[in-house]
């Protein structure tokens, strides 16, 4: 598969709000919980005012309005900022939802750094650390807004809890015809035999793939995985992709502790050890105001940060 930047960046939080209209048209169980986030009561509550309570900006009783609500049968979907999802509201995260493997879906929006602009209160760098510490918490993370619809429908039919991570702002398209989502299941996105780039998130895997272009015009064969669930972690697409390639980097919108790096170093230590290199967000962020992307490249996610990572990857191989 191959990139494509001809169709339009869509907002990951406008599309996500026609999906869940569409599942509350289907299943009158749909409870839409929000926190001021903006949106959602004009578009979910203005459709279904009696199924559409705001809580206001209390992430904590939030979560236990939403776990009271499950355990009476019904399906809420939550919504706060990944920042407050994961920290602010995280005890109530882990003892109210997922404690009791409640049916609660928490969409956390502005993950990583795309709310970049509201500054360190707002940076989610830590919230997949917390997720993954989480027993029995199924965590997606959609590459784009294609993805989006599909992965809601399949988390639907779980009797458990999730978390959806999504940014803030439009990205492209991943490829022009998304393959059927298959929860628990990595991506293909490009073939390759030298080494296997790892990709969490929209603009991880854009970048993924900007960098297996460059790579090959250097004439490293560069295999592009997309990690969309990452609980539970395709694991055994992951060990086959170290058995077939050199070695493995990991790329996420997260710090390099407790995401898809520590996911993937798990999955292969015990089994197949082989060269891993984690491209992540480093060091201190946000010292200007920046754009999206820019924001990354300053923190060390970047295509000529991923280029470097293969390139060491396959220097620790043959030395």
């Amino acid at each position: 598969m191959t990139t494509t930047t001809r169709s339009p960046a869509l907002s990951p939080r406008e599309v996500y709000r026609d999906a869940l209209l569409a599942l509350a048209a289907e299943d009158e169980r749909v409870i839409c919980l929000d926190s001021d986030t903006g949106g959602l009561g004009e578009s979910f509550g203005r459709r279904f005012p009696d199924r559409y309570v705001d809580v206001g900006i209390a992430e904590a009783n939030l979560f236990g309005v939403a776990a009271g609500l499950a355990a009476r049968g019904l399906r809420p979907y939550v919504h706060t900022m990944a920042a407050f999802a994961s920290l602010r509201a995280g005890e109530q995260l882990k003892l109210d939802i997922v404690g009791n493997r409640l049916p609660v879906r928490v969409i956390a929006t502005h993950a990583g750094l795309s709310a970049t602009h509201f500054g360190p209160t707002h940076y989610a760098l830590e919230d997949l650390a917390v997720a993954r510490a989480l027993q029995d918490l199924t965590v997606v993370v959609p590459a784009d807004a294609a993805e989006i619809g599909p992965a809601l429908r399949a988390l639907h039919r779980l009797p458990g809890p999730a978390y959806v991570r999504l940014g803030r702002s439009p990205t492209p398209p991943v490829v022009p015809r998304p393959p059927e989502f298959r929860l628990g299941r990595a991506v293909p996105l490009r073939a390759g035999t030298d080494v296997t780039v790892l990709a969490l998130g929209p603009l991880p895997v854009l970048l993924a793939l900007r960098a297996a272009g460059q790579l090959a015009d250097e004439g490293v064969s560069c295999r592009v995985l997309q990690i969309h669930t990452l609980c539970p972690l395709d694991a055994e697409t992951v060990r086959e992709a170290a058995r077939s390639t050199r070695g493995v980097v990991t790329v996420e919108e997260h710090r390099p502790s407790g995401g898809l790096g520590d996911a993937v170093a798990e999955t292969l230590g015990c089994h197949r050890p082989v060269p891993q290199v984690r491209v992540a967000v480093r060091g201190p962020v946000g010292t200007v105001v920046r754009t999206h992307e820019d924001a990354l490249a300053e923190a060390g996610l970047s295509a000529a940060a991923i280029r470097e990572a293969a390139l060491r990857v396959l220097h620790i191989q043959t030395s």
